[in-house]
């Protein structure tokens, strides 16, 4: 009878599946308004007259502050658990969606825009994916990682398209109250369904060996944002770091900075239609999901620099010839680089997560805040110096050589991080 109730127990999926589930849904539900600034750059533009770099900078905040919360969110995370942080989270990015209706100032934008969405989403960011595969998984934590970091990009392909059509159609503030919506119709799963660590109830980690510690609660004590930078301050004497933080500021860059924000207004400098770019930005979410994935599948089997060097490199080469495809209408040659570029998008994140696990173990997810924090830094330069560079020269060709250039940078600092023993 005993190994019939063993047998049947084993059967039953472990619980770290659902609590997945429920942080992709979550991720999808943040992504709502991270879909609204590149749609609504031109809306804002001819309704109140602000430049394309007066809005790129309200971006800028919102990508900065996405980067640097996320290293102090991990660490909150680690002391109030993820349920408070995460539905607090969802409803600070409601706020600011919503409020964004009633400005009529370029400082309102900066606040709401900036400051309220760009705190909500930087406390559940990619350290809220990395917090959850390092606690509920031992097996699978490179494709799970994948799974994970894809919600994003399911989030723009669910949203953008829809955005964008409500723009045309009824204005900007429509949408905006959509993204509000959508954020705040994930709270009551994350309070229902979302848990700290498998042994809050009663489960090991994911694959996890019988006797191994993966997965077992961690008591901290003292402040979280003493803890976050303690951890920096570790992480800073090591020259890995330094490498991933690097090549993840250059990924940043070059996708949120440059054709998250500007990719729509470039085309239709070039005659494309707004809600035609917008559905070709979309189709980036729907590969990007079969590139993460895939690049979280092969992290598990490849030393995550080799992959590093060949997203990088890739990315570099496709940034350099994207002033020759486009055009008024959706040519082949403009597809190409969509799908391939889907397919690059966020697939730095498994092998950058794997790098920094095992390089600073049980800090790795507090220390992959930091490398995020990066990522958004990066993202904000770019979303800024891109804005800029259109409004004095008329096109963004030399912001797509820049990036192009930096690409081939990052790729050198991956090759350069060395390997150290993984820790499970």
């Amino acid at each position: 009878m005993t190994q019939i109730l063993e047998k049947k127990t084993s059967r039953r999926l472990h619980r770290a599946w659902p609590v997945a589930a429920v942080g992709f849904i979550t991720l999808i539900g943040a992504a709502g308004f991270r879909s609204v600034p590149s749609v609504l750059l031109d809306p804002l533009h001819e309704e109140f007259g602000w430049s394309h770099a007066t809005i790129s900078g309200a971006v800028s905040i919102n990508l900065l502050l996405y980067g640097l919360i996320s290293p102090f969110a991990a660490a909150l995370m680690d002391r109030l658990g993820l349920r408070k942080v995460v539905s607090g989270a969802l409803v600070l990015i409601a706020l600011g969606s919503g409020l964004t209706v009633f400005m009529d100032s370029s400082w309102q934008l900066l606040l709401c825009w900036g400051l309220l969405v760009g705190v909500g989403t930087g406390s559940m960011s990619m350290t809220f994916v990395a917090t959850i595969t390092g606690r509920w998984f031992v097996e699978r934590r490179g494709l799970v990682t994948g799974i994970l970091t894809a919600a994003g990009a399911t989030g723009q392909l669910v949203f953008l398209p829809l955005i964008a059509h409500l723009a045309t159609d009824y204005g900007w503030r429509v949408p905006a109250l959509v993204a509000a919506g959508a954020a705040l119709a994930v709270v009551p799963l994350v309070l229902l369904f979302l848990r700290d660590y498998p042994s809050d109830v009663g489960l090991r980690a994911y694959g996890a060996p019988e006797g191994s510690a993966a997965g077992q609660r961690v008591q901290t004590t003292g402040n979280s944002g003493v803890r976050a930078l303690s951890a920096l301050w570790m992480a800073m004497h090591k020259p890995a770091f330094w490498m991933l933080a690097g090549g993840f500021a250059i990924c940043g860059a070059s996708t949120n900075g440059l054709i998250g924000t500007h990719f729509v207004t470039a085309a239709h400098d070039h005659g494309m239609p707004p809600t035609t770019a917008a559905s070709l930005l979309a189709l980036v979410g729907i590969f990007d999901v079969a590139g993460t994935i895939a690049s979280g599948w092969l992290t598990d089997r490849w030393d995550p620099r080799y992959l590093l060097i060949a997203y990088y490199s890739l990315r570099g080469l496709s940034l350099l010839i994207l002033p020759s495809l486009l055009g008024p209408s959706a040519q082949p040659s403009i597809w190409v680089f969509i799908i391939f570029y889907g397919l690059d998008w966020v697939a730095t994140v498994p092998p950058t997560v794997a790098l920094c696990r095992e390089w600073f173990g049980v800090d790795g997810p507090i220390v992959f805040g930091w490398v995020f924090a990066s990522h958004q830094i990066g993202a904000a330069v770019a979303a800024t110096g891109a804005g800029a560079i259109r409004d004095a020269q008329g096109d963004y060709n030399l912001a797509w050589y820049l990036a192009g250039g930096l690409c081939a940078a990052a790729a050198l600092m991956s090759a350069s991080i060395g390997r150290k023993v993984a820790v499970v």
